[in-house]
């Protein structure tokens, strides 16, 4: 019989940073053979692969991904790992679970895996819109069917709307001074791109000693990362799809499955306790991580992208 090890090993050299979180969360889900699972997030398919492998000849991975291009890359990667599972792979926002497993002739699951963290080349693929680091059309959409992007809402929102969203999104204290500045700028022209975006809000924040201060200490991140963050979830209605696969995912599972789900944020991580709390009390979920499991001090080292990752996990019962 093969080992996780073995398993492992042609993952290794390109995933070999985010190993122990890959372990971690395929103990998590209890993977067995010919089991059938679904892994709601693909992204480049490291866990798919893994997880593929558990499965062996008999079981089943259904992979779903909202994004065509990591989707495409994925069940190459898959296809290419030597699993011996059978595959079946969904263009799919995950909050149409319910949709892709019928579509899939699966009645119950034995596992369902959600990863919410974005994939390296979404954040630096001008594709996407995404990133502040190097001038891109301003769009953040990690799905091509949805019809809103960043520039809209930054063009079109009114003024307070759009203060809402940053302060409700992503916790920024400065959203009244942001959407100030990014309505007064709009009126002279339109507001396109990530980099125009990204100077309007640094130049909207107070700097205190060549930093702005947060609880006392200098802020390390660029100024302008939650206005960023906070529209990419709205543009992709990140917390509305979370809230939909929370509420289906259970009610796929069979006696003994496991629901496991990595965030890495804040608002995040507050929808899957609650989330989990609900459905442990309604009768359809044991609690399996009365706390989230976190990176451990190695794998900070080796991959500090990690730093904020929640892992957790509930079983049908």
């Amino acid at each position: 019989m093969r080992t996780l090890h073995t398993c492992l090993a042609p993952l290794r050299r390109t995933f070999a940073p985010h190993l122990e979180r890959l372990r971690e969360t395929l103990d998590g889900l209890n993977l067995q053979p010919g089991q059938t699972v679904v892994d709601c997030t693909l992204g480049r398919g490291g866990h798919a692969s893994a997880i593929a492998h558990r499965l062996g000849a008999g079981g089943l991975l259904i992979g779903i991904d909202s994004d065509p291009r990591n989707l495409e890359f994925a069940s190459r990667r898959v296809g290419a790992s030597g699993a011996a599972a059978r595959v079946r792979f969904f263009h799919a926002n995950f909050a149409e679970l319910t949709d892709v497993l019928a579509a899939a002739n699966a009645t119950t699951v034995d596992g369902v895996l959600a990863d919410l963290g974005l994939s390296t080349n979404q954040l630096f693929d001008e594709h996407y819109g995404l990133s502040f680091a190097h001038p891109m059309p301003l769009d953040m959409r990690l799905d091509p069917r949805l019809d809103t992007t960043a520039a809209d809402l930054v063009n079109t929102m009114r003024e307070d709307d759009l203060a809402d969203v940053l302060y409700e999104l992503a916790q920024e204290r400065y959203s009244r001074r942001i959407a100030r500045k990014i309505a007064e700028a709009r009126r002279q022209s339109p507001i396109n791109t990530t980099d125009r975006l990204a100077e309007l809000v640094r130049s909207a924040i107070p700097r205190a000693g060549g930093a702005r201060k947060r609880g006392g200490a200098p802020e390390k991140i660029d100024p302008a990362t939650r206005t960023f963050l906070a529209l990419r979830i709205a543009v992709n209605r990140e917390v509305e799809n979370l809230a939909a696969l929370l509420g289906q995912a259970p009610r796929a599972l069979s006696p003994g499955g496991r629901f496991a789900v990595i965030s890495f944020q804040s608002t995040e991580d507050r929808l899957v306790k609650q989330a989990f709390r609900s459905a442990e009390q309604a009768g359809l979920l044991k609690v399996l991580t009365r706390k989230p499991v976190t990176p451990t001090d190695q794998e900070l080292a080796a991959n500090p992208r990690s730093r904020s990752a929640k892992l957790r996990v509930a079983e049908r019962v």
